[in-house]
């Protein structure tokens, strides 16, 4: 490495202990992360920034804040300075995999920014595999079987269709036939019992 580049690295990375923050952080694709970095008192009003690149002297700012709590959102990437908690945090959503780099958070001050190096590692988002795929669409043409409590239910509807039938149906059964023999009797005329009291006589 040349000098003047060592030098201008030097420079970029003093003072850089007053900004600190995660060495790695990890991601899912299609997914979100959100890096912290903390910050020393005294630059709570000072801008803060993401940049995304290897080499410091030729970082490109990804996005900045105004100075303010208000969060800026730019694309996939948001910023908010907390000045009470002196820290700020950057989150990136819709995560892809060619997002995988070294980023730095830093502070924009006159002279030489502060930065703190980040390596953001985005891997592939988890796949399903054709057998499961299966399994979940069998599972959703499969008769659902009655529950238990509804299943115990049944001897308890055949119970009372038995006490129906003992206490109800049977009596009026009973007293619909004997009305039918009752209408059905034989009926005796007053000759047949003048004949039997004579008979009974003699």
């Amino acid at each position: 490495m040349h000098l003047p580049l060592l030098f201008c690295l030097f420079l970029r990375l003093s003072g850089s202990s007053a900004i600190s923050g995660p060495r790695a952080v990890r991601g899912v694709e299609r997914g979100s992360l959100t890096v912290r970095c903390r910050y020393d008192p005294g630059y709570e009003r000072y801008v803060k920034w993401w940049c995304r690149g290897a080499a410091w002297e030729n970082c490109p700012f990804v996005i900045k804040t105004t100075g303010s709590e208000k969060e800026v959102k730019k694309g996939r990437v948001s910023i908010r300075d907390n000045q009470k908690d002196r820290s700020f945090t950057v989150t990136m959503e819709e995560l892809r995999l060619d997002d995988s780099d070294t980023y730095w958070c830093g502070i924009e001050r006159t002279g030489t920014d502060l930065g703190n190096p980040v390596e953001v590692t985005i891997g592939p988002a988890p796949t399903v595999s054709i057998s499961t795929l299966a399994t979940s669409n069998a599972n959703m043409f499969t008769t659902p079987v009655a529950p238990e409590e509804n299943q115990g239910q049944l001897p308890l509807l055949g119970s009372a269709h038995f006490l129906l039938l003992v206490f109800l149906k049977v009596p009026l059964l009973l007293g619909m036939l004997g009305a039918v023999l009752w209408v059905h009797r034989p009926l005796r005329s007053s000759a047949d019992r003048q004949r039997q009291s004579i008979y009974e006589n003699q």
